[in-house]
């Protein structure tokens, strides 16, 4: 539409586009201290993720999430939905850290661990290997289609394709077993589910991290918007220092910027290329920054160029920068209020969780009641109420256990006393309870089941529940 047809640039009104146009990143290849920390977190965090559903336990898999049976199995440890607090400790942990290292270090969480940024790691780097560094691949889009560009598009989609398959395939290993789930797939017999979470997974790790990449951590993850929130004057984050680089400018390597007027920055642009979100820090801290560091890499190996000092771009504090603090001094303001209630709290919250875990008994009650009979007359006049009882054996072993009752003098167990249960399995049995008359008021009255392991007098639980005596 032109002027003429526009009725509102014919006012003289300006039209704003709130749709920005997506311009392709092209991450510029890096190495230094922070590359090498990020390629330590790529292998330790895959190698966690891939490795853990191979490893056994008690002849199954170490770690495993059986919704169907709804057990989880975490190396010697069964846990069942009962135990969702121990899902609520480990997700308050997860939370306290976060909050904990973004108060310290800002986004170090975004920059070295997330799933979105070791997975965009591992795209770029086989994009690096197939179609070359930044300006070859720069050069390659613009070429026009030819078998050439094809075959490195197509072999790099392939490689890429490939990565998230085997993810999805990981990831669906711990809800059905790895080893089971690569047999089904061998002969063409994995479940409506199974396939869906395969590929869906497989699809998601290939458009995330090959195609969405930085628009992710840009607009769909939350945490960029409310960090801030956590930031205080003293929190280390990267700060391109101005006093040092301004005013920037090129110039030759023989000049002396002193007598030219420039800072040390030499305007290259290499710290925007190393960016994978494309912001330039010199603007100041962004909310699109992840804390990667690749820019403080890449300006200290221009520093090292030129023979400038190392540190125009750096980990600093607002406060570190302004007065021109030394190490020591930042690590000491470090220890301030809000780090250490995150870090009390962290630390109660996980010493409380692990070691009720650890002093966990391995078994679990349940009483239900038979509604059908509350009360019944049986020979002798004894007084007679039906139970159900519920018992979850969480041990990797199968134990027998004992059943009696107590609350009410007399009363005793008139069904079988013992029930065996396999390893980490459940057994369901009903339970008849018999009082002599004339012992309990009419009425409800309270009584206890006491259900003990045979072969270890600790493994023990009472479960209170009551006893009906007719009017």
């Amino acid at each position: 539409m032109n002027q003429a047809q526009d009725p509102a640039a014919a006012a003289g009104e300006a039209v704003v586009s709130l749709y920005a146009r997506h311009r392709k990143i092209y991450v510029r290849s890096v190495s230094g201290v922070f590359t090498r920390w990020r390629w330590a977190l790529v292998w330790i965090t895959q190698l966690i993720f891939y490795g853990l559903p191979w490893l056994t336990w008690n002849d199954r898999p170490a770690v495993l999430f059986d919704l169907g049976a709804r057990r989880f199995y975490l190396f010697g440890t069964v846990l069942y939905p009962q135990d969702f607090i121990y899902l609520t400790g480990l997700l308050v942990i997860s939370a306290m850290s976060l909050f904990l290292f973004t108060a310290v270090a800002g986004r170090l969480w975004c920059g070295y661990a997330c799933p979105q940024t070791v997975y965009t790691e591992i795209f770029m780097w086989v994009e690096r290997v197939i179609e070359g560094d930044r300006p070859r691949r720069i050069l390659l889009d613009r070429e026009p289609v030819s078998a050439r560009k094809v075959g490195l598009k197509a072999a790099k989609h392939a490689v890429w394709v490939g990565i998230g398959l085997w993810t999805g395939i990981t990831f669906v290993g711990y809800f059905a077993g790895i080893r089971v789930l690569l047999g089904e797939i061998a002969t063409f017999s994995t479940t409506g589910w199974e396939t869906f979470w395969v590929l869906f997974y497989g699809f998601a790790t290939w458009g995330n991290a090959g195609f969405m990449r930085e628009q992710v951590c840009k607009y769909m993850c939350p945490y960029a918007r409310f960090q801030s929130s956590m930031f205080d004057r003293d929190t280390l984050i990267i700060t391109y220092d101005p006093d040092r680089g301004e005013p920037r400018g090129p110039r030759s390597r023989k000049a002396d910027p002193a007598k030219l007027g420039l800072g040390a920055c030499t305007d290259c642009n290499a710290c925007v290329e190393a960016c994978p979100t494309g912001i330039d820090i010199r603007k100041g801290l962004q909310y699109e920054c992840i804390g990667c560091a690749g820019c403080i890499d890449a300006c200290d190996k221009v520093m090292d160029r030129w023979g400038y000092a190392r540190g125009l771009i750096r980990y600093d504090t607002e406060n570190g920068m302004r007065n021109h603090w030394g190490r020591g001094e930042l690590l000491r303001h470090a220890v301030r209020p809000r780090v250490l209630v995150y870090a009390t709290i962290l630390a109660v919250v996980t010493v409380a969780l692990f070691t009720h875990m650890a002093l966990r008994t391995p078994l679990k009650v349940d009483v239900i009641r038979d509604r059908g009979v509350l009360g019944r007359e049986v020979e002798d006049g004894q007084i007679e109420n039906v139970y159900r009882l519920q018992v979850i054996n969480t041990a990797e072993r199968e134990r027998r256990f004992r059943v009696s009752v107590g609350g009410i003098d007399g009363a005793f167990v008139a069904s079988a006393p013992e029930v065996d249960v396999e390893r980490a399995g459940t057994r369901m049995f009903p339970v008849r309870v018999r009082v002599r008359p004339g012992v309990a008021a009419p009425g409800t009255n309270k009584i206890e089941f006491h259900v003990q392991a045979t072969d270890d007098a600790s493994v023990a639980v009472n479960e209170k529940s009551t006893f009906y005596v007719p009017q």
